[in-house]
């Protein structure tokens, strides 16, 4: 006959409310820990996706995903100058956020080198790659787009022509991919008042100049397509994505490229760690500060529970005593009971989190190791939850049954 199982059966409304509400104190554990590593996934997804041996950014910036980069597109004709590499492909990023079917449509847009780089690596579910150069774009599952569906972004229309799952930003958003030049028109469109201003405005400076007088038909070209004017630069994009040849020197490519004063070269392992070393470690650091407070809630909440009912068989426990039962005994009847408590609450929450994860808002990753350490410190804290009340038991005296 087990004493602690008996016990159990004799408080089970108690044992059993506490125990759920355990369950869902570690389900919420669970969770962080899940948030944290769907973090990490979310942040490096396209890092580990693109395949690039090298990212190529503004000088002295972390970009293009840590922060803003900006680039010449024609950055990718010098670098193929050199032997090692074997290709190069411009990449925009940025997040936008529009009126779709009178909801909020917010994305991260990606765009793709095409012809060079079509979006085949994207993890396809239905439809297929980018197959022309404007007007096609394929997005994410969780942006709530269909295949065939038309989207339009500024004065041009889209139609989605690939649908991708499990594709999303470091924010959470849903990424959408379009060739380099739909992405770049879509981060800089403006309203057709905007340019007229624009425009009037380069006008009325070059009427000020002197040299409008000499050349008259400056006045007609500063009031035409900025496209058409030869000193403006031409749009920058995020970054240059490198591959290197097979049996290149890494180390001598990145030497020869940190040369160059107007870019900054890092590996693709230095550009997660970029990546992880800012937002993410952040929100790891108050993930992992909610979750010890709600270990330690939950160590008190066990410590308290078994501690009443301990209280609650003082007179069970002195006449074992009375009759010659040892400690150890007595030990593990509480032991056990904070033990069921623990393991039970932990099974629960496992069980209520395949079920409730996958509906929160961002990914939830459950990962063995993460799960084992979890178990671990739910064994522990049970056992330092059941010493308040072994303390109460042991200090029980056999004469208490007389009283």
């Amino acid at each position: 006959m087990n004493l602690a199982l008996r016990d159990i059966r004799h408080n089970f409304p108690r044992f059993a409310f506490t125990t759920v509400g355990i369950g869902l104190l570690l389900m919420i554990v669970m969770g962080m820990g899940g948030i944290y590593r769907g973090l990490i996934f979310e942040a490096t997804l396209l890092v580990n996706k693109i395949g690039a041996d090298l990212w190529i950014v503004q000088g002295n910036t972390s970009g293009p995903f840590a922060e803003n980069s900006r680039i010449a597109s024609n950055l990718q004709d010098r670098l193929r100058t050199i032997p090692e590499i074997s290709r190069s492909r411009r990449f925009v990023s940025h997040a936008i956020q529009r009126q779709h079917h009178q909801k909020n449509l917010r994305m991260m847009v990606q765009g793709l080198d095409y012809p060079n780089d079509k979006g085949e690596w994207a993890s396809l579910i239905a439809g297929r790659a980018l197959s022309q150069a404007h007007f096609e774009m394929i997005a994410d599952r969780s942006l709530g787009l269909v295949l065939g569906e038309q989207v339009k972004f500024g004065k041009d229309v889209y139609q989605v022509v690939g649908i991708t799952t499990g594709m999303s930003g470091i924010a959470g958003d849903g990424l959408a991919f379009f060739s380099v030049s739909d992405a770049m028109a879509i981060q800089f469109d403006q309203p057709g008042e905007a340019i007229r201003l624009e425009r009037a405005a380069r006008s009325a400076r070059s009427e000020a100049d002197d040299m409008e007088r000499n050349q008259p038909l400056l006045l007609e070209r500063a009031a035409g397509l900025a496209a058409q004017i030869p000193e403006l630069p031409t749009p920058q994009v995020s970054a240059i994505l490198v591959s290197l040849q097979s049996g290149a020197n890494t180390e001598r490519v990145i030497n020869l490229l940190s040369a160059w004063s107007d870019i900054t070269v890092y590996t693709a392992q230095q550009q997660r760690d970029l990546l992880l070393s800012g937002t993410v470690d952040k929100s790891k650091r108050q993930l992992g500060l909610f979750s010890i407070l709600l270990i330690i809630i939950s160590t008190i909440i066990i410590a308290l529970i078994i501690y009443t009912l301990t209280l609650d068989k003082i007179h069970d426990i002195a006449l074992l005593k009375l009759i010659g039962a040892r400690n150890r005994v007595i030990i593990g009847l509480i032991l056990q009971q904070a033990l069921l408590m623990g393991v039970l609450g932990y099974g629960l929450a496992w069980w209520m989190g395949q079920y409730l994860f996958p509906y929160f808002p961002r990914r939830v990753l459950l990962e063995t190791p993460d799960l084992i350490k979890l178990a671990f410190i739910t064994v522990t804290i049970s056992v330092l939850a059941s010493l308040l009340g072994i303390w109460k038991a042991l200090r029980v005296e056999p004469n208490t049954v007389l009283s």
